[in-house]
């Protein structure tokens, strides 16, 4: 017996995957449970709209985010910190800081997809942070940590 998977199975497959199945497992188990759909002619032509669609889309997302890798890179980002007369900062700067000054700049990036190259920033400088962007797409941006 053919099935579609509705979501993921552990130890079958992924959603969207076509997978054979004995008959009792698919009938008794995964149709009624909800976990999968007979793969017959119609359920198989919605699948092939739904992953043509969902590519489209996928498609898209990744033009705007590799579009978005090009002007981050391009773009000076500068981080404002409180600093002492010896030059060192007030605490230490980190991703939640960067991830302000970068909306403040336009992109909403989330602060969990920036990793610093350092623990703590405590110092003036210029400093390297890892952006991903999206699923794949990763970008290094150089940013300034400047005293306010």
């Amino acid at each position: 017996m053919e099935i579609i998977l509705k979501q993921d199975v552990a130890n079958l497959g992924h959603k969207d995957e076509i997978v054979k199945v004995k008959n009792g497992y698919g009938s008794n188990y995964l149709i009624p449970k909800g976990f999968a759909i007979p793969a017959n002619e119609s359920n198989r032509k919605v699948l092939q709209e739904t992953l043509r669609q969902r590519a489209h889309k996928e498609e898209k997302l990744r033009k705007d985010a590799e579009s978005m890798a090009e002007k981050l890179v391009k773009s000076g980002i500068e981080v404002g910190a409180k600093v002492g007369e010896s030059g060192k900062i007030y605490g230490s700067v980190n991703n939640i800081q960067l991830a302000e000054a970068l909306k403040k700049k336009g992109y909403d990036i989330d602060r969990k997809n920036i990793t610093l190259d350092t623990e703590a920033i405590k110092t003036v400088g210029t400093y390297t942070a890892h952006i991903k962007i999206y699923k794949d797409i990763k970008v290094d941006v150089e940013f300034d940590v400047v005293a306010e």
